[in-house]
């Protein structure tokens, strides 16, 4: 890692950003408290500066042993655009990082992700989640935007499975975000593009590893999705992610991706694997020091799984909203609560809502 890489990352720890933004022409800035702001001591960063720290940072997401890395790097952004990787500064903490171009320059994103592992309850996630870490098979799917805390909502579940249980767990990610040390459990993470060729190569891959618990970091295409559902059904408990706003359209999306004539089928095979859906937003609180989630938390219940297997996927926001005893919860029942503690105002809880004037009304009648 050269010096100039190593400067921001000091930069950063030392006032607690959790970004860091290079573009060519300016002087880096970091994200403090929410807000974009310039620290003394960096100057604007020419096209030699970004273009030495992105390619440093490039270097780590290469298979090893990779020849002419450098020139690799460049040739990959030329063709894709961007590259998504993740590296351990000098000082320890774990970055996320993206290379992308930008009018025919390089620009660097790098997000800092958390130092240690932290309970369920000091992430304001609820318990209930813990009860899919004690499941022996079946899926579990977290999802939300961008950077909504999925990563971290994933890593708090397989840290404690590795804390609690005593079996074989193996992560595929793009790219590791969190490190994971081998406790109760052997815990082997694989990179796509590093160590495997896709998501759904190291799945299949990892059917003949004789895992017990399967991270996906992402599912991105059909056959992904296939053989994740038949790692589910034969014994194996699968968590994976996606990119939808709730629960409900998280089980669309999936199904989605099946083509027409296969989707009833996909609809029943989802009914009998799935263990639960966790649908995930970050909240700024007041003061712009932290953040908040708000969530959805769909258990798949017998009544659950009659509607996922029938096609009536809009229904299930009834099951969510009478479902607090088995652990449910409806995303506006979560902005109430954090609205009631102050945690979040009323105008992001609004513009979020599924049904803003409920949220007002429930929050009228406290």
């Amino acid at each position: 890692m050269n010096l100039l890489t190593e400067s921001l990352f000091a930069a950063c720890e030392t006032r607690g950003a959790s970004d860091i933004h290079l573009t060519t022409g300016f002087p880096p800035r970091f994200r403090i408290r929410g807000e974009l702001v310039e620290l003394d001591g960096f100057k604007p960063f020419g096209v030699k500066e970004v273009d030495s720290v992105a390619m440093d940072l490039g270097l780590v997401t290469l298979p090893l042993g990779s020849p002419d890395g450098t020139e690799r790097i460049r040739r990959t952004l030329l063709k894709e655009g961007s590259i998504d990787g993740a590296v351990t500064s000098p000082q320890g903490s774990r970055y996320r990082f993206n290379l992308y171009r930008e009018q025919d320059r390089h620009a660097v994103a790098l997000r800092r992700l958390d130092g240690e592992f932290r309970s369920f309850e000091a992430l304001g996630l609820p318990g209930r989640l813990e009860d899919f870490c004690d499941e022996h098979d079946g899926l579990v799917v977290v999802t939300g935007p961008t950077g909504s805390g999925k990563s971290t909502t994933l890593a708090t579940m397989i840290n404690r499975i590795n804390k609690t249980r005593f079996g074989h767990i193996i992560t595929i990610e793009d790219p590791i975000e969190y490190v994971h040390s081998s406790l109760r459990c052997l815990v082997n993470q694989r990179q796509v593009g590093r160590d495997t060729q896709s998501f759904n190569t190291a799945l299949v891959e990892a059917l003949r590893q004789d895992p017990d618990v399967i991270l996906i970091g992402e599912v991105r295409d059909l056959e992904t999705v296939r053989t994740a559902l038949r790692a589910a059904e034969t014994g194996h408990l699968v968590f994976a992610t996606l990119h939808s706003g709730d629960a409900p359209g998280a089980i669309e999306r999936l199904v989605s991706m099946f083509p027409p004539e296969e989707q009833a089928g996909a609809r029943r095979q989802l009914s009998l694997v799935l263990r639960g859906v966790f649908a995930q937003h970050l909240m700024q609180d007041p003061g712009g020091k932290t953040r908040h989630p708000a969530f959805e938390l769909l258990v798949n219940t017998l009544a659950a799984a009659n509607l996922i297997a029938t096609g009536r996927t809009a229904q299930l926001y009834s099951v969510l909203e009478t479902g607090a005893s088995q652990g449910m919860c409806t995303l506006d029942q979560s902005l109430a609560d954090l609205v009631k503690a102050r945690k979040i105002d009323m105008r992001p809880a609004l513009a979020l809502s599924r049904n803003p004037d409920l949220l007002r009304a429930r929050l009228s009648s406290v």
